[in-house]
């Protein structure tokens, strides 16, 4: 489900950035990157809910022993303390230390076949798309935790 959103996410962004899918097409070794930034900017899961475990301190907040917190990743992903230009969207953003798989012992067990599939389905469509462009609306999942696209009418024109 989350590479899937983050594919369609990933190839919404590129017709909103067309200046980015013409540099991607012109160099195609950019893709490992651009994943990384399509990735960071569409995060496909917006939040995780944890409780505390301990009595800790955060940014001079003091968080508390069961007290519930949410990291929104869109937000951490776009912390303009860690990102250059945080809103924009640049295929070769690098380092690009997103958190879209999350972090520590809560990091994606599937980052690696995510990270693969988004590739592979993106180097086949460099190899045949000349272009594409979005047709209509946008119609998006309604979910509080997947950020996902539900319809994205395309027309694509074969290379």
């Amino acid at each position: 489900e989350t590479t899937r959103n983050a594919i369609s996410g990933g190839l919404l962004a590129l017709d909103r950035h067309r200046d980015q899918w013409e540099r991607l097409r012109t160099d195609p070794a950019l893709l490992p990157c651009a994943v990384e930034e399509m990735l960071r900017y569409v995060t496909p899961i917006i939040h995780f809910t944890r409780t505390a475990m301990e009595d800790a301190e955060v940014h001079g907040v003091q968080i508390r022993e069961g007290d519930k917190l949410a990291m929104f990743f869109a937000s951490a992903n776009r912390d303009d303390d860690v990102f250059d230009d945080p809103f924009a969207f640049r295929i070769d953003r690098d380092p690009n230390p997103h958190l879209a798989f999350g972090i520590g012992q809560h990091f994606c067990m599937g980052a690696h076949l995510a990270r693969l599939e988004m590739q592979t389905v993106f180097h086949h469509l460099l190899a045949r798309l000349e272009s594409f462009e979005v047709t209509g609306p946008v119609e998006r999942l309604n979910s509080a935790v997947n950020g996902g696209i539900k319809h994205l009418p395309v027309r694509c024109r074969l290379a």
